[in-house]
């Protein structure tokens, strides 16, 4: 069984216009019918910096949610976007994009190495205390630009004080740097033998060069849970290095294919996600 994680927030954040609320409405509505396991339907942010989210709380209060059977997942930056969503029915999951780069955290967060564990730990806290699960996300999983020390033993490192602080659920971003497949199967070999009860995933930002391959290496290692985006779209804003977009939610699924993986899936509602994305965001 493979996980898909399909992430209607990635594909807005990073594109040129802002999407009105009608059509954000319709369609994520649309994705919550397709049947992925998680469905990230927005994110509580600043929106000087990123306005794209705009309406992203009134997205909620317009879904249709009978007979969903997708999680919901919304991404906040600090513990008061965590807080305004532990009271709401609807959102499931709530994640937290954790670095132990001090450049990412400045520019992404606004924060800390030390301040954003410690935020990741407030909300693994508030999660359990609402009775939603924490997914936090470790952003430079497989390398940094910025000439911030790193390597693999680093990440166990840290992985192991997400783990003290009640993370299980930790997907690896390469956010903005071209990965290969050999550093994606050295990396989840090493983590998913150490922490067993880890659901590690994998949220890649790649060019469709090499795509099976990155899947392959990520899913040999033991990893069952994929991030993607329908046709790719969509970046990580105030990086610096924007360029790279998400892996194709349609990669995802042919690899599945391929596999003969067991997958519930309503193919007639891809199709039909598949033609809304591309009347919303083009080709």
């Amino acid at each position: 069984m493979i996980k898909i994680i399909e992430s209607p927030r990635e594909a807005m954040q990073g594109f040129s216009r802002i999407i009105p609320l009608e059509e954000k409405v319709r369609y994520i509505n649309e994705l919550l019918r397709v049947g992925f396991d998680t469905v990230e339907v927005g994110s509580i942010v600043s929106l000087e910096i990123i306005p794209q989210m705009a309406g992203s709380m009134d997205v909620i209060e317009r879904l249709d949610l009978r007979e969903v059977t997708s999680n919901l997942m919304y991404l906040v930056v600090n513990i008061r976007g965590a807080k305004q969503l532990a009271g709401m029915k609807p959102i499931t999951h709530i994640s937290y994009p954790f670095s132990f780069s001090s450049v990412f955290n400045r520019l992404n967060v606004n924060s800390t190495v030390e301040k954003s564990l410690e935020t990741a730990k407030q909300v693994v806290s508030l999660c359990e205390e609402a009775g939603k699960h924490a997914v936090i996300y470790i952003s430079m999983a497989f390398g940094n630009p910025y000439g911030d020390p790193w390597s693999i033993d680093l990440l166990v490192e840290w992985v192991g004080k997400l783990y003290q602080a009640g993370a299980r659920t930790i997907p690896l971003s390469n956010v903005s740097i071209d990965i290969g497949e050999t550093l994606i199967s050295e990396v989840f070999s090493t983590l998913i033998p150490a922490f067993p009860d880890i659901e590690f995933g994998l949220h890649l930002h790649t060019s469709n060069n090499g795509w099976f391959e990155k899947i392959e290496a990520a899913w040999s290692a033991g990893c069952r849970r994929f991030d993607g985006v329908i046709n790719g779209l969509g970046g990580c804003p105030r990086t610096g290095m924007e360029l790279i977009g998400n892996l194709k939610t349609e990669n995802l699924l042919g690899f599945a294919e391929e596999k003969k993986l067991t997958l519930n899936i309503d193919q007639e509602r891809v199709r039909e996600a598949i033609k809304l994305a591309k009347g919303i965001f083009g080709e």
